[in-house]
């Protein structure tokens, strides 16, 4: 049985773990937001460059899957970016379904010139740890990290979650009312069940 670190007699959910997580990720997004916005970019854009710039994604939804975010809302960020000219999409060889993005020269030599503002506000927030000390934060998170991933199937963003028994009808069938809806004719038993009904 793992370590038992809080009981319910004593918990304080203001002093728990995920709160001071939730809270510390909340004023650092306040602070990378304001230094990034004197670049004009936001956070958001800059992670998307990001990824990019190291090849740890090659598709929105890569990106999306990695940050939790709605497909949607990303490509409204990478359509900023194709306009600005340091994102170009481009179809896959293997399958043309799937959309890759690339940095552009330009995305690239912004994603460098970007680093030095994201550095600087991550050394300053890192500023009360010593070295010994910060190198130990980041073993503990990588493990809760990795903990929390491995114990946690979550659906991918772009995986619509599949809806109850009771929704879905019978196999094989499509209610009469969608059948409407989506321009399917109803067949011929359906119409003569419904003439006996009147």
């Amino acid at each position: 049985m793992p370590e038992q670190h809080y009981r319910p007699e004593t918990y304080v959910p203001h002093e728990s773990v995920g709160y001071l997580v939730r809270r510390l990720y909340t004023l650092l997004l306040s602070r990378f937001e304001a230094a990034l916005a004197h670049e004009h970019f936001t956070l958001t854009q800059w992670i998307v460059l990001a990824r990019l710039h190291e090849g740890r994604a090659h598709t929105a939804s890569d990106i999306a899957h990695d940050l939790g975010h709605d497909t949607g809302a990303l490509t409204r960020v990478i359509d900023q970016l194709e306009r600005r000219g340091l994102i170009a999409r481009r179809r896959s060889q293997r399958d043309r379904r799937v959309v890759q993005l690339e940095l552009t020269q330009a995305g690239h030599a912004m994603a460098q010139a970007l680093l030095p503002v994201i550095v600087d506000q991550t050394n300053d927030a890192l500023a009360p740890l010593t070295s010994a000390e910060f190198s130990r934060l980041r073993e503990y998170l990588v493990r809760l990290v990795d903990h929390a991933q491995a114990g946690t199937a979550v659906p991918a963003p772009d995986q619509p979650l599949e809806k109850p028994a009771a929704a879905r009808g019978k196999p094989g069938k499509t209610p009469a009312r969608l059948r409407r809806t989506s321009g399917q004719r109803p067949t011929r038993g359906s119409a003569k069940s419904k003439r006996s009904q009147t």
